[in-house]
């Protein structure tokens, strides 16, 4: 394989002459560590440098918070930023955080559970680190919706915004909001923002 490195901001993209199969990329993965790898739909590797421990720490409480509160519910199961799925359009993509309804996940075989599985998650928070650049960010949030995300959250601690995604409707920006509440398959589920901000 040839690999053409478009480099500049992060992500870097690595250009193949043919896409990675599932099996490939997982290989890859395990050799690159820590970098975090996605492969878009068109078969391109996304090359995202660990993040900052204050980023990280971001992260991390987003998905505790989804976590503990997804128990309590008990509609769901929850997944961190190292679960990738495939989603329909051949993409691997992983959130933050990340919510399944319990009907779908026990659906699945031992052989997809131990994969990158063929689906899309209802409910997807992305939280963007000092490194992501805002298009690239956003172009993401729209990737999960139209692969079949119902909801979909882009957190930006940097300008304490909160962007709402939900599949053909305009895009919702809190600016600075105390919390911010779950719809449709996460209805319920309250994101108090001042244990994000930090």
């Amino acid at each position: 394989m040839n690999l053409a490195f478009e480099e500049g901001v992060e992500p870097v993209r690595v250009r193949l002459d043919r896409a990675m199969t599932d099996e490939e990329l997982l290989r890859f993965c395990a050799v690159n560590e820590p970098a975090r790898v996605e492969r878009d739909a068109n078969g391109e590797l996304i090359v995202m440098s660990p993040n900052f421990p204050a980023g990280g720490a971001v992260e991390g409480d987003v998905y505790l918070e989804l976590g503990v509160w997804a128990r309590q519910d008990g509609r769901g199961k929850t997944f961190g930023s190292n679960s990738g799925f495939t989603l329909p359009d051949s993409s691997v993509r992983a959130a933050d955080a990340a919510w399944v309804r319990w009907e779908r996940w026990k659906a699945l075989s031992e052989e997809q559970l131990n994969s990158f599985t063929a689906l899309c998650p209802e409910f997807v928070i992305e939280v963007r680190s000092q490194t992501d650049r805002l298009t690239p960010s956003r172009e993401k949030m729209q990737s999960w919706i139209s692969n079949g995300a119902e909801l979909a959250w882009l957190i930006d601690p940097q300008r304490r915004v909160v962007e709402v995604y939900r599949p053909g409707e305009p895009v919702e920006v809190f600016e600075d909001p105390t919390s911010v509440q779950g719809t449709g398959p996460v209805q319920g589920f309250e994101l108090v923002m001042a244990r994000v901000w930090g």
